[in-house]
């Protein structure tokens, strides 16, 4: 990707530019030996890292397997991944025998996890998010896992103390957020005990042109509904940049596990955007509430002194977002819920 567009057209084009791997990434792909399975690649952004994937390994000149695990409820994703020359296999993760049944891998990308729902859900969140890595350390013993996780593991943070580093408190609110540290704890216990090289990487937020952040305040303005700035304040990163650092993580991992917040390098505020949302659009915009003293905010560097900077700003991304929404673009239909401040999902 030489420069990002003003436009994206359609979804067939914003996929090729989510799965657009830079030269960096290539690169590391080439000095990379061994196959990549990416578990839970059903999800939001599991099917353009999978593809990604394929193609830096590709323009890398290795021959590798990519493997996609999940239980593909859309067969038409299965069948789109499969014409990528991605590998998959369908898999209830958390029954024994289905995961044993897994071929080993040098290389795992772990994606699976239970966030919306959580409220009234809370075993099968506890399972996916805290049981569930227990099992996949005792099967992938043997390979390097890059395991995604949350940004809110930190909890609300004080804005004018800046953006939280990886070193700094974990405080989960809610039981979504406490699952999720405990997902990373049991990480760390098994990367500790049975040496398992790992990256955890606290996400926050993923954006793309039919879900994320922006998504959810562009058509909050485009249907003249009011944007509530409690949560007043927010980090975002182009879905395309959190999958190279992703992958690229793999090159890093340690025991234990190195954290690093996968996270864009501007701290948004939410009134100011939705107000670019609302000149670009030509419509009005009101709001409710106040801003909070905290929000829910990850500091990035660390991952952007390893990877490079992400290659999409967030001015590139209101605007091409606006774009899609304003030309009716397909969404996934899954608001974020940014701005829950209590946990509950």
């Amino acid at each position: 990707m030489d420069s990002f567009p003003k436009v994206i057209h359609d979804v067939e084009q914003l996929e090729l530019l989510l799965s657009a791997p830079a030269a960096g990434l290539v690169e590391a792909m080439g000095t990379l030996a061994g196959d990549i399975m990416v578990l839970g690649v059903g999800g939001k952004m599991g099917p353009t890292l999978a593809r990604m994937t394929k193609r830096a390994s590709v323009a890398a000149g290795v021959h590798r397997r990519v493997i996609g695990v999940a239980r593909f409820s859309s067969p038409e994703l299965e069948v789109k991944l499969q014409t990528q020359d991605i590998e998959t296999i369908r898999c209830d993760l958390l029954d024994q025998a289905q995961l044993d049944a897994l071929p080993e891998v040098e290389h795992v990308v772990y994606m699976a996890g239970m966030k919306f729902g959580a409220t009234g859900n809370e075993s099968l969140t506890w399972a996916m998010n805290a049981y569930l890595p227990g099992m996949i350390c005792q099967k992938f013993r043997h390979s390097r896992i890059a395991a995604f996780s949350t940004g809110n593991v930190y909890g609300v943070k004080p804005v004018a103390a800046g953006c939280p580093p990886e070193d700094a408190e974990l405080n989960p609110e809610g039981e979504y957020a406490m699952s999720c540290l405990g997902r990373e704890r049991i990480f760390e216990h098994f990367s500790r005990t049975l040496n398992i090289p790992m990256t955890l990487l606290r996400l926050n937020y993923a954006c793309e042109m039919r879900y994320g952040v922006l998504v959810d305040l562009a058509r909050k303005v485009w249907r003249e509904q009011p944007v509530d700035v409690t949560m007043g304040y927010v980090n975002v990163i182009w879905q395309g940049d959190a999958n190279a650092m992703a992958l690229h993580s793999l090159l890093h991992v340690a025991s234990p596990p190195l954290a690093l917040n996968i996270a864009g390098p501007e701290t948004l505020c939410v009134r100011e955007v939705a107000q670019e949302f609302a000149r670009r659009m030509n419509k009005p915009v009101q709001f409710t509430s106040e801003e909070a003293a905290d929000a829910l905010l990850s500091d990035g560097r660390r991952a952007h002194t390893l990877f490079g900077a992400p290659r999409v700003s967030a001015e590139e991304l209101i605007g091409c977002v606006a774009d899609w929404v304003i030309r009716g673009g397909e969404t996934l239909g899954k608001p974020t819920h940014f701005e829950v401040r209590d946990g509950r999902f």
